[in-house]
């Protein structure tokens, strides 16, 4: 689709000539994310570089009836920034200045566009911490991270960026500039208005600015890689764990996963005898008390019968290497064009959780292979089925598309999430009613409507 001469001009005037995109190579680079399931066809891409003007680039959307897609980093997995229906999609990559530091208030604030790995390197600057963290982020932006509310790998410790939000700057789907939270510890006058734009995905609004709190630096860590036989086991090992240490993450992946990422990427076992599954513990380190603690911890569980053998690091480049056994799995499952589920129940379900859905896969797919992994300590698990290599990839999704009911279904009757933390976009649009009810589905209609009269926000994500 093209944009109409009298918009392409009303675009121009907002931003000049050479921020504003229609070739082809432009569209396809900034029209979709990393979900490969859905077609992309922006009209064009705009590159503001304020939030004035991504103000009047909104107001222009409201003018003339056309729809926006905000893009940042572009590194989500549902297709919440893929344009597929003639959207001008506004890339806030220019939007990359970090505004104001300030260690007194453990801030940091900044534009949208600025990447986690420069708010990491800032807070460090500061001799201080941001603690979310996850593989993406050198090309993660600030804005996309708060628009999808983005875990990682050490939700069990430092919980989602919901809890690292001070302050936001947003411009509504209306056209109206907001400043929320303004970095306040406290403030109780009336409705955290901010809380509506985290994990929004762009529906009601674009974030422009974000102030983001910091931490303390936390002490030195250290990784064990433990082997169980039983993914049952999973729970007393994290139990045992949790009650002699601060973990900053508990992870598990299968035997399965494993021996692909060691044949992928030539890593070393983390000892001689397989087992079926693996339990990637990090924890605070500062001191022998901590070490001689996560020994005890492994006798504990060696001695109930849970744990087989494990070992752990004795450098930080040890720590990091037994850490791509688990961090390496998605880019080397890539190969085998895997449907992916990002799914959560409570801690104290997930072993049985894992187990149910297995069986409605092994029931619906005997023929295909399914991965398990993902971060235990918080409840969230990844299910990969991969796709037979003589299976044409259409073929593939159709099948998987007929087992996601039955999966989301058994999601549901363990009152857990249909999306932990990737968000909802266009993949698991059919399936909130699984997670929501139908009076919170209106409720979150009727707030889109307030705050986008006209449907110009990232229209057709999360619902119709």
């Amino acid at each position: 689709m093209t944009l109409a001469p009298g918009i392409e001009s009303a675009l121009r005037g907002v931003v000049g000539g050479s921020r504003l995109k229609t070739d082809r190579d432009s569209l396809a680079h900034y029209g979709r994310d990393t979900c490969d399931m859905f077609e992309s066809a922006p009209s064009a891409v705009v590159f503001p570089d304020s939030s004035e003007e991504v103000r009047d680039i909104v107001l222009l959307a409201n003018e003339h009836g056309f729809a926006l897609v905000p893009s940042g980093g572009r590194t989500g997995l549902s297709g919440g920034a893929t344009a597929s229906n003639g959207e001008v999609v506004i890339s806030l990559e220019r939007m990359n200045r970090v505004l104001e530091a300030n260690a007194t208030d453990r801030t940091v604030r900044c534009q949208a566009g600025v990447t986690t790995a420069r708010l990491h390197q800032k807070a460090r600057e500061l001799d201080l911490h941001y603690p979310v963290d996850f593989a993406a982020t050198g090309s993660s932006h600030i804005a996309g991270n708060i628009a999808t509310n983005a875990g990682g790998t050490r939700v069990i410790r430092y919980g989602m960026t919901r809890n690292w939000v001070g302050g936001l700057e947003v411009v509504t789907g209306s056209g109206e500039i907001l400043e929320l939270g303004r970095g306040l510890i406290k403030d109780n006058t009336g409705y955290e208005l901010q809380q509506l734009f985290i994990g929004s995905e762009g529906t009601l609004g674009i974030i422009t600015e974000a102030t983001l709190r910091l931490t303390r630096v936390p002490a030195e860590s250290a990784v064990m890689v433990l082997g169980l036989t039983r993914l049952q086991d999973l729970l007393p090992v994290l139990g045992a764990f949790q009650a002699r240490l601060t973990l900053n993450a508990f992870e598990f992946f299968t035997e399965d996963a494993l021996a692909r990422v060691i044949e992928r990427h030539g890593l070393q076992r983390p000892f001689a005898i397989a087992t079926p599954v693996y339990a990637l513990v990090d924890f605070e380190a500062g001191s022998e008390i901590e070490l001689e603690n996560a020994l005890r911890a492994y006798e504990h569980c060696r001695e109930g019968g849970w744990v087989s053998d494990a070992t752990i690091s004795q450098s930080h480049g040890q720590a990091q290497a037994m850490w791509r056994l688990r961090d390496d799995i998605s880019e080397t499952l890539s190969r085998w064009s895997p449907y992916k589920n990002d799914l959560s129940v409570r801690v104290s379900l997930v072993p049985e959780f894992l187990s149910a859905v297995s069986g409605v896969v092994a029931e619906a797919c005997p023929d295909f292979e399914v991965l398990w992994y993902g971060h235990i300590g918080d409840g969230n698990v990844h299910l990969n089925i991969l796709k037979p290599e003589k299976m044409a990839l259409e073929e593939f999704k159709a099948h998987c598309a007929k087992v996601s009911e039955r999966i989301f279904e058994k999601t549901q009757a363990f009152g857990g999430s249909v999306s932990a933390e990737h968000g909802v976009g266009l993949l698991k649009k059919p399936y909130l009613a699984y997670s929501r009810s139908h009076q919170q589905i209106v409720l979150m209609r009727t707030i889109k409507r307030a705050l986008d009269p006209n449907g110009v926000m990232n229209p057709g994500k999360i619902f119709e």
